[in-house]
């Protein structure tokens, strides 16, 4: 059973991790912090050495909560193919999962931490790999079991892959329009027919 302080940061990290994924760390103040969970600023840093602590715990958790899903959609019984089809289908429907995040930590995190804090561009960078690296071994264990044909080495696909699917997201984050998740993903799988298909 965890104790009271482990209760207390692991709500702070909960409650915190929509603001920063909006806001961005420069942008998410104090205030915003307090007001979302309740605390005073001392009961917050009595749980986080400072605001870069949490932050990176924020989006740890954030960044954990689509890695398990990304896993569970390659985990699902099936061919190679079938497992990068659930992952371009979870991609349809990407914003909804987000929601309540407040949009994608890959993206926001990204994008307001390139030149504003350091720990949070590595760490964004390294889930990047992470996920780059699992669709690649589904690839690669498909072109073992003979399921697919791959044009280049997996890891170079994986790459292809993940960045149009993150485009779309991009696209869809700035203008709104689903439309750019839907369209962009059924190209997407059309091209993996194309491209991969024995």
């Amino acid at each position: 059973m965890s104790s009271k302080a482990e209760r207390t940061s692991q709500f702070i990290i909960e409650t915190v991790a929509p603001v920063f994924n909006k806001h961005g760390y420069v942008g998410t103040s104090m205030s915003d912090l307090t007001e979302a969970t309740g605390l005073t600023k001392g009961a917050i840093y009595g749980n986080f050495e400072n605001k870069e602590a949490l932050a990176l715990s924020a989006y740890e958790y954030n960044s954990k909560r689509l890695l398990s899903k990304i896993d569970e959609l390659l985990e699902i019984p099936g061919t190679a193919l079938d497992k990068i089809y659930n992952l371009t289908k979870f991609y349809k429907q990407y914003d909804v999962f987000t929601f309540e995040m407040g949009g994608c930590p890959v993206l926001n995190t990204g994008v307001d931490a390139f030149n504003n804090n350091k720990l949070l561009s590595v760490a964004n960078r390294e889930i990047l790999r992470e996920i780059e690296g699992k669709i690649a071994l589904v690839l690669e264990n498909g072109a073992n079991k003979n399921e697919l044909s791959l044009p280049v080495t997996p890891l170079q696909f994986a790459k292809q892959l993940f960045t149009m699917l993150q485009g779309a997201v991009t696209m869809f984050t700035i203008s709104q329009d689903r439309k750019y998740l839907i369209n962009t993903v059924t190209y997407l799988d059309l091209l993996i027919k194309n491209e991969l298909k024995k």
